[in-house]
């Protein structure tokens, strides 16, 4: 059967709420919607930037894919530490609104940060490591908030309604990006600003409209550092960790997926956003139902799902289908994947912490991925180098069967409920 503390939606749910579950979405909570909302204006900002950068860096600057690969994966493997922290420090003040807000707020920063920096491809990198700083310091608390508002039975569809809210932001980014250059004559600084003014926005409405969750009992442990460490003890959050960190490195990265699009149909630059647009707007439509999905029949299964549609990305990008055949597929079966794995996985290692040490744990998880992708993008953008787009893309394709297997057989287990408890306490 299923890890009983982990991949048993509801197991933890009074059989009150079990009979009397809502449908649609009204369940998650208000909490969650307007955690959606700041993610709604934060994605808009963020990829009226980046949904064009791949292409910039490596056309427009001629960087090499080993240097896009290596800045790609550092800008999100090197927050890890920072991720941890990040974790620890809202569970030890028990105010994670407040340690997403700063990163929120990192983040909106470094889109004035690029107004300075002009072309020079260094100056870039550092203001994005900001920008991804931000992130990585805001994604643990503000995912620990989602698991927190939402009752257990509906994690799956708590996390599936924020990441529609976060992907519709991602689709409309571009597409405000392409209006605003429209407006003023191609200006980019123009861009830049709006997209600070949307960030902006994004940091008011978390100050305003997010609680951070607060309990009538005092906490029954406060987090220490030699506590955090005992999070490795469990072994459901042990095999959860090195689950993410095999699947982790079985991604090359949305750059690395549009720039093998891009090659193989010779997209125009100036249509080149259209791939993130149809990305975000297939995760938009499947990041609901597929969370409620999970929370029906099982978020591992879910899970698994996605990373054998991620196994399709592979196959398709390295295969003799071309024209806008291939774009479709390859576009639905990517935002399928985000929508069955990035909030799915979330809500499978919430269950399983301790609340003191939620934030923590959940940073811990991130941050195992976060490193195995750093792996992933580096190897790959270099195997591009020396090989060539098709071979690397199918070198890519080798880790994601034996990282399926191993995450089912690591999740998917015969263990018995009291184990479970015990090994977890």
């Amino acid at each position: 059967m299923y890890l009983s503390s982990i991949d048993r939606p509801g197991a933890d749910a009074a059989p009150a709420a079990g009979r009397n579950r809502l449908r649609g979405i009204r369940v998650v909570g208000g909490n969650v919607f307007a955690l959606g909302t700041v993610s709604l204006l934060t994605d808009v900002s963020a990829e009226m930037v980046t949904a064009i950068l791949p292409v910039y860096l490596v056309v427009g600057l001629s960087m090499s894919p080993l240097a896009y690969g290596m800045l790609d994966g550092l800008h999100t493997g090197a927050t890890a530490l920072l991720r941890l922290a990040g974790g620890y420090v809202a569970d030890r003040i028990r105010k994670p609104r407040t340690v997403a807000g700063i990163g929120y707020a990192m983040s909106a920063l470094a889109k004035l940060g690029l107004l300075a920096v002009g072309r020079t491809t260094g100056a870039i990198g550092l203001v994005i490591a900001v920008d991804r700083a931000g992130k990585g310091l805001r994604t643990a608390p503000r995912d620990a908030l989602i698991t927190l508002s939402a009752p257990p039975h509906a994690l799956a569809r708590a996390f599936g309604v924020h990441r529609a809210m976060d992907s519709f932001g991602a689709f409309l980014g571009p597409l405000v990006a392409l209006a605003v250059l429209e407006a003023t004559g191609q200006a980019f600084d123009a861009v830049l600003v709006t997209s600070f003014c949307t960030a902006a926005l994004g940091v008011l409405g978390l100050v305003l409209f997010v609680r951070d969750r607060q309990d009538k009992r005092p906490p029954a442990a406060v987090a220490t550092p030699r506590e955090a460490l005992t999070l490795l003890r469990s072994a459901p959050v042990r095999r959860l960790l090195v689950a993410a960190c095999l699947l982790g490195f079985a991604v090359i990265g949305d750059g690395f997926v549009y720039l093998l699009l891009q090659r193989r149909e010779e997209v125009s630059l100036s249509s080149f956003p259209l791939l993130a647009i149809g990305t975000s707007l297939v995760y938009l439509l499947l990041a609901v139902p597929v969370g409620a999905l999970a929370d029906r029949i099982g978020r591992v299964p879910v899970v698994l799902g996605g990373y054998t549609a991620l196994l399709g990305v592979y196959l398709l990008l390295s295969g003799p289908l071309r024209g806008w055949p291939l774009v479709a597929l390859v576009l639905t079966l990517y935002g399928f994947f985000h929508a069955a794995t990035d909030g799915v996985l979330m809500a499978l290692a919430g269950p399983v912490l301790p609340e003191h040490l939620r934030t923590t744990g959940l940073a811990l998880i991130q941050t195992g991925q976060a490193l195995a992708y750093l792996t992933s993008s580096a190897l790959f953008g270099l195997a591009w180098q020396l090989w060539g787009p098709v071979t690397a893309v199918r070198c890519a394709a080798a880790p994601v069967v034996p990282a399926v297997a191993a995450t089912a057989f690591l999740l998917i287990t015969r263990s018995t409920p009291s184990t479970d408890t015990e090994e977890t306490a």
